[in-house]
């Protein structure tokens, strides 16, 4: 049973008859008391006659899936089975980050029908959100009170990473069909393919000259290459404790998840085959053996419920887990957070055992310091302080990852996706992957 800002009301207008009364010599008390009980008596009957909100069947429809940020709408069908007509309001029940609104939703159901309910979503956090029940109330003849009911109606939604990094993707494929020999631009080096003759223009590399084939033409023709395709790239992504910290507006590991799902559209466009692995101690997720269009919707599904792990990675136990994907990847990207040199002693004594077998890469989501003040105050100078010798503990850490092999990049959350896609082109472009 609930109560309806009309009963206060009720209640409030028998102060003037309370007044009078009073005036009348009658016991003003006593009066009150009556008006009070005749209220309540009232409440009770207006809550008895309201239809029972638990005869409403409620049917879902969801989104499904939608991505971070984005406007979404859930819908409610909700059907009266009873043999009143069942005036009231409804409320799903969301958790707070799908980011519905509070408000109640006025219905007006005549007996054996149906309404549509829709609920505006607007999440704020990646993973599954769920609506686990429905609350119902039904209004009394005169609305003064009613009866209200939980109807258990389970709705999920999975929130998916926004992949705010696509927009670097035009640039990057433009640059990769020149790769391709699509464009007058063309490529040499070692392990790339050949591709086609064509005519020599001022400015060509003249070691690409096909001497055999101008011999049998009247002008000078080149070689053009482009890249190999069929390469592995496997992508690690750190889940541990260090991917927890909060890098701008987020966290590094939704950074590291935007570097991973621009790379791997450059790839999958490249002809090459993509691998993820999202790892701390066990496997958080696992993508292989998916190429074409269907690569980015199974990352970023496999991503969406992914959430870091207070607990330090294994890194002996992931490059197992790299090793298994195929015998020998051509590139291994390990987006990880290695800026402490205690910290880092597992994974740079681990590394080297990986750099042997192939070429890796080390991303790493760095904190960009905050713009110094004009008159810095103490805690200013104490900020700046640490600002300093993280960059320098981050330095020590990205030399020992070049002794050991690897390349290291280190970049802000929104700099490091392209920064990573430009590598994977420099090394395309060098032939040596």
């Amino acid at each position: 049973m609930y109560v309806t800002g009309r009963l206060p009301l009720l209640v409030a207008l028998g102060a003037l008859p309370v007044v009078l009364l009073g005036v009348a010599g009658m016991d003003p008390w006593a009066v009150a008391g009556g008006w009070i009980a005749l209220c309540v008596l009232l409440a009770l009957a207006e809550a008895a006659a309201a239809p029972s909100p638990r005869l409403v069947r409620v049917e879902r429809r969801s989104p499904g899936r939608v991505l971070l940020g984005q406007p979404a709408v859930a819908e409610l069908r909700l059907r009266n089975t009873d043999s009143r007509r069942l005036r009231g309001r409804v409320r799903d029940a969301w958790q707070p980050t799908a980011g519905a609104s509070g408000d109640r939703a006025a219905i007006d159901i005549p007996p054996g029908e149906s309404r549509l309910v829709t609920v505006a979503l607007l999440p704020r956090r990646r993973g599954e959100l769920a609506s686990r029940f429905v609350m119902v109330r039904s209004d009394g003849p005169l609305r003064l009170a009613g009866r209200q009911a939980r109807i258990d109606s389970v709705g999920t939604v999975r929130v998916l990473p926004p992949f705010t990094a696509r927009r670097h993707l035009p640039s990057r494929l433009a640059r990769l069909r020149e790769l391709d020999g699509n464009t007058s631009v063309q490529v040499r080096g070692q392990g790339t393919e050949f591709d086609s003759l064509r005519e020599y223009v001022r400015g060509d590399d003249v070691r690409s000259i096909d001497w055999r084939a101008t011999a049998r033409s009247a002008t000078t023709m080149l070689r053009t290459w482009r890249p190999e395709r069929d390469r592995h790239v496997v992508i690690v992504i750190d889940t541990g404790r260090t991917a927890a910290a909060r890098v701008g507006d987020g966290v590094r590991m939704d950074a590291a998840m935007e570097a991973a799902l621009l790379l791997a559209a450059l790839a999958t466009r490249a002809g090459d085959h993509t691998h993820l692995l999202m790892f701390d101690r066990v496997i958080r997720a696992r993508v292989t053996r998916v190429d074409g269009p269907s690569l980015l919707p199974a990352l970023v599904d496999a991503m969406a419920p992914v959430e870091p792990q207070l607990i330090d990675t294994d890194w002996d136990a992931a490059f197992a887990q790299v090793r298994a994907f195929t015998s020998r990847p051509s590139l291994v990207v390990l987006l990880t957070a290695q800026d402490a040199a205690d910290a880092a002693r597992g994974f740079l004594g681990s590394l080297p055992g990986l750099t042997r077998r192939t070429q890796v890469l080390v991303g790493t989501v760095a904190d960009l310091p905050a713009p110094a003040a004009d008159r810095p105050d103490a805690a200013d100078v104490y900020r700046a302080a640490s600002v300093a010798r993280a960059d320098s503990e981050a330095a020590v850490v990205a030399g020992a990852i070049r002794r050991a092999g690897a390349e290291a990049i280190a970049a802000g959350p929104e700099d490091l996706p392209p920064r990573i896609a430009d590598r994977y082109l420099a090394l395309k472009a060098a032939g040596r992957l």
